[in-house]
Parts: structure tokens; sequence; C-alpha cells
């Protein structure tokens, strides 16, 4: 039965209920577990999401994808269509990076999870990808969630990057009308005053605001929230520590050598040595990772 009967929308809601009836916790107090294979988003594991920004060939990715596994990610990503502010920087791979990225997860045993930036790739991606990602500049592209939402597919929903959590959670709203139920929130950073210094500004608060307001299980991606390779692992500890369900890591076996994010991608030892401060602290905190 569609999502869209069961809340019944068309009722006239009380006042002050929240205009995203089947997103928020107040009607479905139980969190949300998306399941993705072997892999569980909001459960008691903290799931890292691990891999280049951009799928570059297939040694590139191989290598990158066996050290990822070795170091404890449990999902693969990469970019196989890159959304460039310009069009003369490497717009990725297209069919040939899915193909890869589908051959990477069958040799690691990793899921895949990749962006559909066109309603008109969908299906396409959806062959090879175990999630689809929205990415922050289509957060409000209503037509591609829908399409998204319709293969059944999880999908991993990037907040805009001049969104509100508002707004967020109504784009969640939009797939979740849809009658999929397997959305999974990404902090993505927001664009605020400082271009400076970082990227964007990660928003932390959104963590622990999001667990009172919603029941959907929520990652954090650190990479492109600061730009920084050298800030990733501090705000992935911070991430951890406020109640993320997840982490997405952007990791390039040279990161100087990348040809998309190499300033915000950590080398694979890098990523390894973050692994082994996550462990702890998850422990701490009743999690594992």
């Amino acid at each position: 039965m569609s999502l869209v009967a069961s809340a019944d929308v068309t009722t006239p809601r009380p006042q002050g209920a929240r205009p995203y009836p089947l997103a928020s916790r107040a009607e479905h107090p139980e969190d949300t577990v998306v399941q993705v294979g072997g892999v569980a988003f909001g459960g008691q594991r903290v799931v890292v999401i691990a891999g280049p920004c951009a799928v570059e060939s297939r040694e590139q990715l191989m290598e990158t994808a066996e050290a990822v596994r070795a170091a404890g990610a449990t999902v693969l990503r990469g970019g196989a269509y890159k959304p460039r502010t310009s069009p003369y920087d490497f717009q990725g791979l297209g069919e040939e990076g899915l193909e890869l990225l589908a051959e990477a997860g069958a040799r690691t045993g990793l899921p895949v999870i990749t962006e559909v930036m066109d309603s008109e790739d969908v299906g396409l991606v959806a062959r090879y990808a175990d999630v689809l990602q929205i990415g922050s500049r289509n957060m409000s592209a209503f037509r591609l969630l829908r399409r998204a939402a319709d293969t059944g597919k999880p999908i991993m929903l990037k907040r805009g990057f001049q969104a509100t959590i508002r707004e967020w959670l109504l784009s969640a709203e939009h797939i979740l009308a849809q009658g999929n139920p397997r959305v999974i929130l990404c902090e993505r950073g927001i664009r605020t005053y400082d271009s400076e210094y970082t990227r964007n500004t990660l928003d932390l608060n959104a963590v622990p605001l999001l667990a009172r307001e919603t029941h959907l299980p929520v990652v954090v991606d650190p990479s492109h929230g600061t730009g920084r390779s050298d800030l990733v692992a501090t705000m992935a500890f911070g991430a951890v520590a406020v109640g993320a369900d997840g982490l997405m890591i952007e990791v390039h076996r040279q990161p100087g050598e990348a040809l998309c994010d190499g300033k915000q991608s950590l080398s694979t030892g890098e990523f390894g040595a973050l692994m082994a401060g996550l462990r702890p602290l998850a422990a701490l905190l009743g999690r594992e990772v």
C-alpha cells in the first residue's frame, strides 16, 4: 500500500503538525533501519562509506576499493557522473564508470553507492548501484526524486548546500510519498559566509536535531563538509560523537593526482588511521564501526 494512503495526507492536520508526516518522528516514533545487502543504516554500527570522488580508471578504483575494505569500510562510493561547476573539469566516465563500480563491488563484496544526476539516467544507474545518491545540487529536483524512488532502491539524499532542515525533510517526503521508505539523509555542509578557509560549514547541529525530528538514518560527509583533508578526521570524530549513523569519506590512492576533489580526499593510509581512531570512540559510545 502506498505510504501516501497510509499517512492520509488529505486529512487536515492538527495545528503545529509537521508538513512532512511520513518523515516525522512524531508520527513514526521507531527508528527506520535501511538495509543494503548485509549493511544496516540506522543500527548500532556506524556505517562507513568510502572511495574516490570520481572513478578515473580501473586500476585506481580497484586499488582504492581493496584498501578501504581492508581498513573496515562497509560501503564503496565512487562517482561515474560528476556535476562540476566548470564544464571544462572532469565530468566522469559515465556508464564505463558504473561498470567499474559494479566490478569493484563484486570483487570486494561491498555494496556500491553512486550519484544519479538526471531522471533519464535513473534506470541505467539503478542497474549497477545498490544505493542511489541524490546530490546537493539536485535535492529539490522533484521529478528526479520520484523517478529514483520508483526503483525501490535505497536513496541517499544529500542536503542542498543552501537548504534549511525543513526544505531537506520536505524533499525526503517526496521520496517517501512515492512509496519508497528506504531513505538515508546525508549532511554534507552548507554554504555560509566563509569560503576562504573551508569549502562549506559542516552543520553537526543537524545530526541530533534530526534524531529528534525524524526517524530516518543520518550520514555525515566531512569531506565535502570541510573541503580539507586535514579536517576530515576531526569532523568525522565529531559526527560520531553527536550520533551520526554513518560517515561518507573520500579516499584516493594519490590525492595530489586526483581528477576531482583531491584537496578533501584522504590517502588510503590516512583512511586506515581514521578507522583505527574511530573504533575506540564508537565503543565508548556503545556503538561499532
